[in-house]
């Protein structure tokens, strides 16, 4: 009874989210599964987050609760790689054979360049482009609806910068940097938008963004241009706005790394890092963005793993109720789903993935991300059921949250939205905005006569847009003896600057450019496409540059217009 009362609500969830051991009897990994269906948004929900919830079996519950990765770029079809890949992970060959064993309440779709910093826990990718990653997508709904269960929360990192999960075919955001220098939220909102449309109609629920992290040490690189500023009313803003536009496109905003990981140099992909400030400091510098994107609306909320010494010393905050839930839920009143960073992290691993589970439950959190072993942290959870360390009350209330998340889904709108012409006019306000002249002229074309573009190792692609862009606008460029404008980016380092530019321009974190010789310094904290365009124009003399540093330069202002 109680599994036929979960399958009738997983139906009428399924109307409203659409967006798309043993080992249980599973779809084979040639088999074929439906397409999901996309049901109208006036379809009614009949069933109570609540009421479901506290009908769930123990098992049901603790899948809920999960939300892994999976190799393999089909929900159904995958390569021995792959496969061998998922067998690793959770005994299964595919991704549809995942969700239904475990009756999943999520997956996390995954992707890494090789400037993303943090790409090191984890080298399964399954995301190429907006038509597979739909269908991906859908195939991983429609093994949610063959398994009876409620529609499945799909997440990813979008972040846009040094962390864009998906590359092609998408309308690129500059780095949230980047908009911390434009400093307008109305453009962060529009962009946003056009990025959450686009996200939705691959079939993506929830994009674990906007950072919601102020800045502190130059010497944090995990965070840097991830992060708005270092300003904390200033990014307060930019995460607002940032929320209610991806939110207003349907898809669930998640801020992060709450309590913030901003204040420390440290990585909590290598380890556990400290963060130093007292409770004051970190009431007025790390807490503002989160507050803001908490009431702006945002439906998910992020843990850290971090040691925020002034909240609860020595203590992962995602272990932490102290943090997760006298903070998160009694300061911040924020009543989403709060979920954990990767559980396959360092600071996550000091537990069995099974005690880990249960801990990050206790403290207060809602789901959990990425655990590194599927069956084992499925079990501790209902082991902690039977043996008392987790109360059922507990697991309940966390699910009734993801539940009510997954009911608020929107129908997703079709692909044709991706790449369109508002979304590109949209974003391309947002670039022209940010660009920041931190030295030279401020007005008319910065270089006269024949440009070189060079670049640091790495960045060809960023070059060659570049070259591109200028000539779009009029400059003539040749392949030596010009002037240099020479580019650099993420994690590149004074050896990398080419004494001879005329023009260096930075386009991750500007604090390079301390070091740079050049008569003009110039940032655009981002090596996207349209961001490389509106650089062009301004290098061309046909648009000023209006942005200013949102972090402090050693030597140079945040603005020299």
């Amino acid at each position: 009874m109680r599994r036929l009362r979960v399958t009738a609500v997983a139906a009428a969830l399924l109307l409203v989210a659409s967006c798309g051991e043993d080992k249980p009897p599973a779809p084979a990994a040639s088999s074929a599964l439906p397409a999901a269906t996309r049901a109208p948004s006036s379809a009614p929900a009949t069933g109570d987050p609540a009421t479901v919830a506290a009908a769930m079996s123990d098992s049901d519950l603790a899948g809920q609760v999960l939300m892994p990765y999976a190799y393999g770029s089909d929900a159904t079809t995958v390569d021995k790689t792959s496969a061998a890949g998922n067998q690793n992970l959770a005994g299964v060959n595919t991704p549809a054979e995942m969700v239904a064993k475990f009756h999943l309440g999520g997956l996390i779709l995954v992707g890494f360049t090789a400037q993303d910093p943090t790409g090191s826990t984890n080298p399964a990718t399954n995301v190429e482009s907006p038509p597979q990653v739909r269908k991906l997508t859908d195939g991983l709904q429609a093994a949610a609806r063959q398994a009876g269960i409620p529609p499945l929360t799909i997440g990813t990192d979008q972040e846009y910068g040094v962390v864009t999960r998906i590359t092609e075919g998408v309308t690129a955001l500059p780095s949230a940097m980047a908009a911390g220098a434009a400093g307008r939220p109305a453009l962060t909102e529009a962009a946003w938008r056009a990025a959450g449309e686009e996200l939705a109609a691959m079939g993506i629920t929830v994009d674990f963004a906007p950072v919601a992290d102020t800045l502190g040490p130059p010497a944090n690189t995990v965070i840097g241009s991830r992060s708005f500023g270092a300003d904390p009313k200033a990014n307060a803003a930019q995460v607002a706005a940032a929320v209610r536009g991806l939110q207003s496109a349907g898809v669930a905003a998640g801020l992060k790394h709450f309590p913030g990981h901003g204040h420390t140099s440290g990585d909590s992909h290598e380890g556990l890092p400290v963060v130093a400030q007292n409770a004051q400091q970190w009431a007025t510098q790390d807490l503002p963005p989160f507050q803001a994107g908490v009431t702006a609306g945002a439906g998910v909320v992020m843990s850290g793993h971090l040691d925020v010494r002034a909240l609860d010393k020595g203590t992962p905050a995602t272990f932490s109720s102290k943090v997760m839930t006298g903070e998160l839920r009694g300061r911040l009143k924020f009543a989403g789903v709060a979920i954990t960073d990767a559980m396959n992290m360092p600071p996550a691993m000091k537990w069995p993935a099974g005690e880990a589970a249960v801990r990050a439950l206790n403290a207060g959190n809602d789901m959990l991300l990425m655990p590194p072993n599927i069956a084992a942290a499925r079990d501790g959870i209902v082991a902690g059921l039977k043996n008392g360390t987790l109360k059922r009350e507990r697991l309940v209330e966390a699910v009734t949250r993801i539940l009510t998340l997954k009911s608020r889904t929107k129908p997703a709108p079709d692909l044709s939205v991706v790449g369109m012409p508002a979304h590109q006019q949209a974003v391309s306000a947002l670039d022209a905005a940010s660009v920041t002249v931190l030295r030279g002229a401020c007005s008319g074309p910065l270089l006269t006569g024949p440009v070189t573009v060079t670049a640091a190792d790495g960045r060809e692609v960023a070059r060659v847009n570049l070259v591109r862009a200028l000539q779009a606008a009029g400059v003539e460029v040749q392949a030596a003896g010009g002037k240099v404008v020479h580019l650099v980016g993420y994690g590149d380092k004074p050896a990398d600057l080419n004494a001879a530019a005329a023009v260096t321009v930075m386009m991750d974190t500007p604090y390079l450019l301390a070091s740079a010789k050049s008569p003009t310094l110039i940032a655009t904290y981002s090596s996207s496409k349209l961001s490389l365009t509106a650089l062009a124009a301004v290098i061309a003399g046909k648009a000023t540059a209006t942005g200013k540093s949102p972090v402090a330069v050693s030597g140079l202002p945040r603005s020299a217009c």
